[in-house]
């Protein structure tokens, strides 16, 4: 694999921090801006609105942008916003911060895989989108269990200047690293439309906006349930956030490995994964050690599925920024709309389990929904040599 792919990942370990750090210091954060949980809950949404609204158009402005400005840019955009995350002193400011790092992260997403693509080719995406996504595995293994103990030792603002630092030392990599004569693909308008409106392409966009609205649904609430429900210690959390992402980590390296010539198989086999997880943490929440089970589960069976989603997507859609772009719109839709309809099942006074229920729901219409695609060229892998456009 080219080396510019192990720093893509880099730089999504810094944006995938950034994103689920909020989960971990819920309480806090509702401490600081004297506000519920639900709508800490919805800092999350924020974030992921902002993806699905503000990334695409973004990615639009850059189609004629060559890649190492382009990604040079989007990351000084994410740190606009981390900076003002950081020094919030109000729930507006930090909603202003969640919106800001969302439209970038969406765009540099989008850029990102679409590079990937082209220096490996088709045929390898799945396990080069497998390196690039595994900095977002490693955020919720390494960055979202120590921003919940810094929180915990140091209030939350330490974590998220930490974050703008490291999302400095990534700007510095990719000015320093990245190749200056990489370039977006010239793709026609009116080719890349036609490739959008693929019936097929959109069945794989619902899929991978069920799957991950299924994820948090459950995993944006995970911290009071550990607290209230399964009876666990505040230091406990990390660790099991932790575990949680060392899970995801497995799974990625294993789909990584899978996705290119079994996709269907690992979409399924994942999703019938989480699905059980969920039933069984509903069910026995209260009982630590099947807590602590169902949780590794879960990071193994639900961003790892990321490969598999990408791959799908990308032989369907083509290799586009704009293709790569919605796609991270749709999963954030999906990941707002679980979010959101998690924080409502709290307020309307459900309990902490409710979450759980809504999650195993939205995973059966995910596998339900894989059948609405039997077209073979959607699921294999095509051989073909990598292409580098200069």
């Amino acid at each position: 694999m080219p080396a510019a792919i192990y720093l893509l990942s880099l730089c999504i370990f810094a944006m995938g921090t950034s994103e689920f750090m909020v989960a971990g210091m819920m309480p806090s954060l509702a401490a600081a801006f004297h506000v519920s949980l639900a709508d800490i809950g919805n800092l999350v949404s924020a974030f992921a609105a902002s993806v699905v609204v503000g990334g695409p158009l973004l990615t639009l402005r850059l189609r004629a942008v060559r890649r190492k400005p382009a990604l040079l840019g989007l990351l000084a955009l994410f740190l606009i916003g981390q900076l003002i995350g950081a020094a919030a002193d109000s729930y507006a400011q930090m909603l202003a911060s969640r919106i800001v790092c969302g439209v970038a992260q969406s765009a540099f997403f989008g850029v990102a895989l679409a590079l990937a693509g082209e220096l490996v080719g088709m045929d390898r995406i799945a396990r080069a989108a497998g390196l690039v996504l595994n900095g977002l595995m490693l955020a919720s293994v390494a960055g979202l269990p120590l921003a919940t103990l810094l929180d915990q030792r140091w209030g939350w603002r330490l974590s998220f200047w930490l974050v703008a630092g490291l999302v400095g030392l990534a700007m510095l990599g990719i000015a320093a690293l990245t190749p200056a004569g990489l370039a977006p693909a010239r793709q026609e308008a009116g080719e890349e439309m036609r490739a959008l409106a693929k019936p097929a392409l959109w069945a794989a966009y619902l899929s991978s906006g069920l799957i991950i609205g299924a994820v948090f649904a459950v995993f944006t609430y995970l911290a009071p349930l550990f607290l209230q429900i399964s009876g666990f210690a505040a230091p406990s959390v990390p660790w099991l956030f932790g575990l949680y992402g060392a899970a995801t980590v497995l799974g990625n390296l294993l789909t990584s490995r899978l996705a290119d010539r079994h996709t269907r198989r690992v979409l399924q086999g994942g999703i019938l994964t989480l699905l059980m997880a969920m039933l069984a943490l509903a069910q026995g929440a209260q009982w630590q050690a099947l807590t602590a089970a169902a949780v590794f589960l879960l990071g193994a069976a639900g961003l790892p599925m990321n490969p598999a989603m990408v791959a799908r997507v990308m032989r369907t859609g083509g290799n586009g920024a704009m293709a790569n772009s919605l796609h991270m719109a749709v999963i954030n839709l999906g990941l707002m709309f679980g979010a959101w309809a998690g924080g409502l099942c709290l307020d309307a006074g459900w309990g902490l389990r409710a979450p759980l229920w809504l999650g195993a729901g939205l995973a059966l219409l995910a596998w339900l929904s894989l059948g609405l695609d039997r077209r073979g060229d959607s699921w294999q892998a095509k051989a073909r040599p990598a292409e580098v456009l200069v």
